[in-house]
């Protein structure tokens, strides 16, 4: 299939810089540590990126699990199976590094494809599944629509999917959290559409005035659905934007796992120590569809999703560890078969469950459930079981 002819072809950008720098009114370069088949740009990319072998090789199973996991999922929406997903294909760096590189007393506001950074931080797959099938191993007791995990054991808040909300919401948090002098950064995510809602205004002003220990990561994939980046804004990039509200702004390969690592760790450790938030646009492409209800296949041409494909992040990472010596094909290959079973099982597990009890229709209404609370569920219980 091919564009419209007013759509032009948006392949990968070809400039890059292995030196990081906040952005100007200028278009800045973008900053990158490895090229696109996995070649490092620098002397010693973990001392550059500020991370181990160790931890790089969790990231890489973190995003081979996101892999297999989407794939997983997207199959059982056609089957019927669940209602709706979200997959992160082509952009399974930015939600894992964001975990990785963040501490674990930190917040995260998600969009629509950060769920994973819940997984990285040691959230259980069966119960991340059980939200996804609404089951009685939910957490949130199948009260939201599936892709919407939270969890407080991990500092994650549901999205909202109203686009944008989620930015004030995170910047209101980064301020409360200043306000009482806790030790802790937030992370707000959106995608390019979001930089088009009043809630970015809103919230990029009043943390920049304030300065409010908030990174925004906004993850621009080309696409907002069907509307392309250039329907969004004027500007020449989304990082640009920062100079006009008083912050730091970086513009980032979004599927290079080093360079993500490196910008989110010193924005993350400056809005700590009290100078203020940044906007980092990572700059990646969402390989599929929007979610299981959409078809990219009417609104994009397959040579731009082929050109970005050689650039994923995954293949990538993989090819810099294998020629770095910390991994090699049998090692990857058992790390594939590992992550593909521990998905089968848990969805095996959670589709095992049964609905969440009808009694907990009545909890987390109130702290305490007053009189008319009691009295329905009185009720209920006199009622016999479906």
């Amino acid at each position: 299939m091919s564009a419209p002819a007013d759509r032009p072809l948006r392949p990968p950008p070809e400039e890059t810089t292995s030196v990081l720098a906040p952005v100007g009114i200028e278009a800045p370069r973008l900053f990158a540590l490895l090229d696109p088949e996995g070649g490092a740009l620098v002397d010693d990319p973990f001392e550059a990126a500020g991370i181990t072998p160790e931890r790089l090789l969790a990231v890489h199973r973190s995003m081979l699990l996101l892999q297999a996991l989407d794939d997983r999922m997207m199959k059982h929406q056609r089957q019927g199976r669940i209602g709706f997903y979200g997959a992160a294909n082509g952009q399974e760096a930015v939600p894992v590094v964001t975990a990785e590189a963040l501490e674990a007393r930190d917040w995260i506001f998600p969009a629509l494809r950060e769920g994973a950074s819940m997984l990285h931080r040691g959230f259980p797959l069966t119960t991340y599944l059980s939200q996804i099938f609404g089951n009685g191993g939910d957490v949130l007791k199948g009260r939201n629509m599936p892709s919407h995990m939270a969890d407080r054991g991990v500092n994650q808040v549901s999205w909202g999917s109203v686009i944008g909300t989620q930015i004030s919401q995170a910047v209101g948090a980064a301020w409360a959290a200043r306000y009482r002098g806790d030790d802790v950064v937030v992370a707000a995510f959106m995608g390019d559409g979001a930089t088009s809602s009043n809630d970015f205004h809103a919230g990029l002003n009043f943390a920049a005035v304030w300065k409010a220990p908030v990174v925004f990561v906004c993850q621009n994939n080309q696409w907002s659905i069907s509307v392309p980046t250039t329907a969004q804004t004027g500007s020449e990039t989304i990082a640009q934007k920062a100079v006009a509200y008083g912050m730091r702004g970086y513009r980032v390969d979004g599927n290079d796992a080093l360079a993500l690592h490196r910008v989110l760790r010193e924005t993350a450790t400056a809005a700590r120590r009290g100078e203020g938030p940044a906007l980092i646009e990572c700059l990646t492409y969402r390989m599929g569809a929007h979610s299981s209800s959409d078809d990219p296949r009417v609104y994009r041409d397959d040579r731009e999703v082929e050109a970005w494909a050689r650039r994923n992040p995954v293949d990538r990472l993989s090819a810099f560890l294998r020629g770095s010596g910390h991994l090699d094909e049998a090692g990857e290959e058992a790390m594939k078969v590992e992550v593909a079973a521990e998905v089968a099982a848990a969805v095996a597990e959670a589709e095992a469950l049964g609905p969440p009890p009808r009694e907990a229709l009545f909890e987390d209404v109130f702290e305490a459930p007053d009189w008319r609370l009691r009295e329905q569920a009185a009720e209920l219980a006199l009622l016999p079981e479906e």
